[in-house]
Parts: structure tokens; sequence; C-alpha cells
């Protein structure tokens, strides 16, 4: 992946109903190059499908998580997996004891554990420590 296939998929992940057209206006390149770009990421498996995002409000039932990984050897390859990851809402990287931060939403404990069994076996990732989101006093 090039810089542009990260800017595409950024522009995608604020919007991923924009029209490739206005993808295409706000990254400086034709129509057609977005078009076989997006087409290429799917094949390959780097985006694996489109979702939306809701207000944390609008989901009072949703299981948030966080889960600190350590990352053996070179990050990038496990940074892709993760965010083809359905389960990760949000991917952080960290300094300290941990390499990378997710933040998992979920519609139950057994997707969570799902989620987590995935994460787990991403090749790279040596550990993981999982926090449930109880209660928020402030946001």
């Amino acid at each position: 992946m090039d810089d542009l296939d990260h800017r595409l998929i950024a522009k995608l992940r604020h919007d991923a109903r924009a029209a490739v057209a206005d993808l295409a206006k706000a990254l400086g390149v034709s129509r057609g190059t977005i078009t076989n770009r997006m087409a290429r990421l799917q094949r390959e498996g780097v985006i694996t499908g489109y979702t939306l995002r809701l207000r944390p409000a609008a989901t009072p039932d949703e299981i948030r998580a966080w889960t600190s990984l350590a990352v053996e050897g070179n990050q990038n390859p496990v940074v892709r997996a993760l965010l083809g990851e359905p389960g990760v809402a949000a991917l952080h990287d960290t300094n300290g004891r941990w390499d990378l931060l997710a933040e998992l939403r979920v519609g139950s404990l057994a997707e969570l554990s799902a989620a987590l069994e995935r994460i787990r076996g991403i090749p790279g990732v040596s550990a993981t420590e999982t926090s449930v989101h109880l209660q928020t006093f402030r946001s």
C-alpha cells in the first residue's frame, strides 16, 4: 500500500458512502484511479467491508472493550489485519508496555470472545490484555 491507498482509506473511514467522484477530487486523482484502487484493496482483503458509526448513546447495549497488544517484529501487518477486523472500532499506536490499543465494539459477549480469538490469532501479536467498559463518568 502506498500513500494514496492510505489517504483513500482515511477518507473512506470518515465516510464509507463517499462518492467516487468526491474521493477523486479530494485526493487529486481520476475517478478511474479511485475505482481501481478500491477494487484492488477489496480483492487483497485490505478493505473487507463498509460500515457505519453510531453515536454511543444510540447503542446502549453495545459491549465496549479495550485491548492492549504487544507486537513482535514489524507492526504494519498487524495494523493492517486489525483494521480489517469488524470488532475494532478504533486503533491507536502507543508507547510503554503495549504497542497498540484497539477499541472493540460488539453486540454480545460471544462476539467479543470471537473477536479476541481472531485478534490473538494474528501473526505477530505476542500478548494481549483486555478491559471491558463498564460505565462512563464523563465523555
